[in-house]
């Protein structure tokens, strides 16, 4: 038995060996024999690519995988949910393991994208797209590809990509039916190819949770990994189209962007639908600029310390903040009573305190009227607080006015 398991280590060890070998050759030269034979591939541009992949559940899983097997030399992963078990019919990133563990999604899918290829630098976010990631990180992406269960969270996504002149591309999924689509500033906006029924459905953020449940509940599944391989490898292939975006434009690609890619597996059809919008006056998509870049002003700062710095910076009087994203809340008050309960939370975070704190029930958040702020400035009653308890993202752009005029103004990263 103990020579048999001297020969098992033996044996094991030289094959790690081999494998590190294997894998180092790997990582010095991904790719580098096989993707140049297509006559569009620009190596370089794929090597140091920079991009945000929002939402990592079944799609998320098979855009990240593509885009990782592609050599994308840069890869943000950013989602706040964690694996569950139902993920794992359909999440090619995700193991036993890391449901039974609750993990984050993008630490699970980091952690196997790193496996599948060391060449890619795989930075995971847990965070909300809407509230918690910085405009300034979005616009050094060079795309970004959402993988959304819900109208909300592409809307809020549209907005930044829009605002900081980054193109995107859509996917979603549901059954066996799929869509994607590609949204590039100046040619197609999300907001602007809505029609008005689906505006209703912003005020619903129903999580993919809440739609597995009603899935099992009415004996169906929500959806199958055949769909979300399909529609993630179209988001894939859409992705590096933006990134050889003079190929594209010479017509050796064709880009998607201003129509849609339906796919419906159930009798196996597809087709391309015509799907662009852009309307000048769209509030949406109005690009913030100029920005600059402040050198040392973080969202760890106080108020009080941003707005002096703000003035020192821009040489201008009077400098008050527009929260960008949300409004801040400091209490709540009750219509029935006029109790009024102190909150002190950004306005996303609210309905979690009435669930949480409160013990109430989630409708029971429409009885209460929210005290807010949407700009702040030297009056603000809580100028002690950090930009960050304020709901303002790491390395986020400030809608700065002063009594001049209005600038945006990029937080330097906190991050060391």
């Amino acid at each position: 038995m103990f020579s048999y398991l001297c020969a098992y280590i033996a044996t094991r060890a030289r094959a790690m060996k081999t494998d590190n070998t294997i894998l180092e050759e790997a990582h010095v030269g991904w790719g580098e024999d096989i993707f140049p034979k297509l006559s569009w591939w620009k190596q370089h541009k794929v090597s140091a690519a920079r991009v945000m992949v929002v939402g990592c559940g079944a799609l998320g899983n098979e855009v990240a995988k593509n885009l990782a097997l592609f050599g994308v030399g840069h890869l943000w992963l950013v989602d706040f949910d964690k694996v569950e078990y139902s993920n794992l019919t359909r999440s090619v990133l995700f193991t036993l393991e890391d449901a039974g563990e609750a993990c984050h999604k993008v630490y699970a899918a980091a952690r196997a994208l790193r496996r599948l290829n060391p060449n890619v630098e795989v930075m995971p976010l847990v965070a909300d797209i809407g509230t918690e990631v910085g405009l300034g990180l979005i616009r050094r992406m060079d795309a970004v590809v959402g993988c959304l269960d819900n109208r909300k969270a592409r809307y809020l996504l549209n907005r930044l990509c829009m605002r900081a002149g980054v193109s995107w591309v859509d996917g979603g999924i549901k059954g066996m039916e799929g869509v994607a689509k590609v949204f590039i500033p100046g040619k197609n906006c999300y907001a602007c190819t809505m029609e008005p029924g689906a505006w209703k459905e912003l005020k619903r953020n129903m999580s993919c949770r809440e739609l597995i449940k009603q899935d099992v509940e009415a004996q169906r599944v929500s959806t199958t990994p055949v769909v979300a391989s399909v529609i993630g490898a179209v988001q894939a292939q859409e992705t590096m189209k933006l990134l050889h975006e003079e190929e594209t434009r010479h017509g050796e690609l064709t880009s998607l962007c201003g129509k849609m890619f339906y796919y419906e597996g159930q009798h196996l059809t597809s087709r391309l639908i015509e799907h662009r919008g852009w309307d000048d006056d769209c509030p949406v998509h109005d690009k913030w600029e100029p920005i600059t870049v402040h050198p040392t002003l973080t969202f760890r700062h106080t108020l009080e310390e941003a707005l002096n710095l703000l003035e020192e910076y821009l040489g201008e009087r009077g400098a008050r903040i527009v929260l960008r994203n949300q409004s801040w809340v400091d209490y709540i008050e009750q219509r029935s009573d006029g109790r009024k309960v102190q909150v002190m939370l950004p306005e996303s975070k609210v309905a979690r305190f009435i669930t949480d704190v409160l013990e109430l029930e989630q409708d029971e958040a429409e009885g209460f009227y929210q005290h807010e702020f949407r700009v702040i400035g030297a009056d603000f009653p809580y100028g002690s607080m950090t930009l960050q308890q304020l709901g303002v993202p790491d390395m986020d752009v400030l809608h700065v006015r002063t009594d001049n005029g209005e600038h945006f103004v990029e937080l330097a990263s906190a991050q060391v």
